[in-house]
């Protein structure tokens, strides 16, 4: 990043979004907006001579759409970009499409009155925007063929009795790829698994479709009341906090909207800390790559608990925050690179169910 502020530039096809986004990153003292572009055309040549930390992208545009342009920058130039995302049902596809394409984070527009919308969301923008100028961004590659590695995975947890197992996993930016290749090689006798991903409403559902498609477990929008079994992920949906029930030898999930936590719900700090109080050592805890400090309170409460709790190392994280703050706080038994980590949990779940 160079001099002293986050120099960002905002490529969007609106005046009136420009405008109104130049004067939200602007008012944070730590963020220059060093220009704005209409357009992917004028963009391209913008970032040649104003070299932005930055770029917050459109997801629809005329000439050349969002996603289009990002998967060609990712290609040519990677750099750190939060796209701006319509609040529908396509606009969330192609935000998913885009994350998938290198993209650090999303916002999402107000469906009316954008100028008043845009600065009610004043502090995501500027977190987001933090959080990318933070991360790692690497250039794409080709997904690799998991089928070797999800033998092996299946190979390792045949012994596992899945029935008292809990394995919670939060995550923020930078967490829908980190999930995805976590998730795509576990086999589908893996225990039962909640995630929480900061992600607004609207979106986990686009999110946990694309990763059913792409996993051997069966991957969900969690319900209320939905039974936790194995070879099964149930993902928190946006704007509700999931929590761990357990009635008799069956386990569940509840759903609520009480305040947010550490400015998030979904929050990952209760999902972990209702994964203590109803399974305890039956749990491994994951932190994955994210801003801030959700799930550290929980994480060390599971630790208490007796779970075995794992971090995803600094090299491999987009942001190095949340798993940072827990290994700070004394909730982690062991950092690994993300490609560690499904082996670690099977082999850990496997140790238990053997003693």
């Amino acid at each position: 990043m160079s001099g002293n502020k986050i120099r960002v530039l905002i490529v969007d096809d609106s005046a009136l979004i420009r405008g109104v986004m130049t004067e939200i990153l602007n008012e944070d003292p730590e963020i220059e907006v060093v220009g704005a572009a209409p357009d992917p055309y004028v963009a391209r040549d913008k970032i040649k001579t104003l070299n932005p930390d930055v770029l917050t992208l459109d997801v629809e545009m005329p000439k050349m759409d969002g996603l289009t342009f990002l998967q060609k920058l990712m290609a040519a130039r990677p750099m750190p970009v939060v796209m701006v995302s319509s609040l529908t049902e396509q606009g969330a596809a192609t935000t998913m499409q885009a994350l998938e394409s290198g993209a650090v984070d999303f916002v999402t527009k107000p469906t009316v009155d954008i100028q008043h919308g845009l600065e009610e969301l004043s502090h995501q923008i500027t977190s987001k925007v933090k959080a990318a100028a933070q991360a790692t961004v690497k250039k794409r590659t080709p997904p690799a063929d998991c089928s070797e590695r999800i033998k092996a995975l299946a190979a390792q947890s045949a012994m596992i009795k899945t029935t008292d197992s809990i394995i919670a996993i939060g995550s923020s930016t930078g967490g829908t790829e980190a999930l995805r290749e976590l998730l795509e090689v576990l086999p589908p006798n893996t225990p039962p698994i909640l995630m929480t991903q900061h992600m607004p409403e609207h979106f986990t559902k686009t999110f946990a479709d694309r990763l059913n498609e792409l996993c051997p477990i069966h991957v969900k929008e969690a319900k209320e009341g939905d039974s936790v079994i194995p070879g099964q992920a149930l993902l928190a949906p946006g704007n509700y906090h999931m929590e761990l029930r357990r009635s008799g030898a069956k386990y569940y999930v509840t759903l609520n909207q009480e305040p947010q936590v550490n400015r998030h719900r979904p929050a990952v700090d209760p999902m972990f800390q209702s994964v203590a109080k109803y399974a305890g050592a039956n749990s491994v805890g994951v932190i994955l790559t994210g801003m801030g400090n959700d799930g550290a309170a929980g994480m060390l409460e599971m630790k208490k608990a007796g779970a075995f709790n794992l971090a995803q190392d600094e090299k491999s994280c987009v942001v190095f925050g949340m798993p940072k703050e827990a290994i700070k706080a004394g909730g982690v038994d062991k950092i690994l690179p993300l490609s560690d980590i499904p082996s670690a949990i099977l082999a850990h779940l496997k140790m238990i169910n053997s003693r």
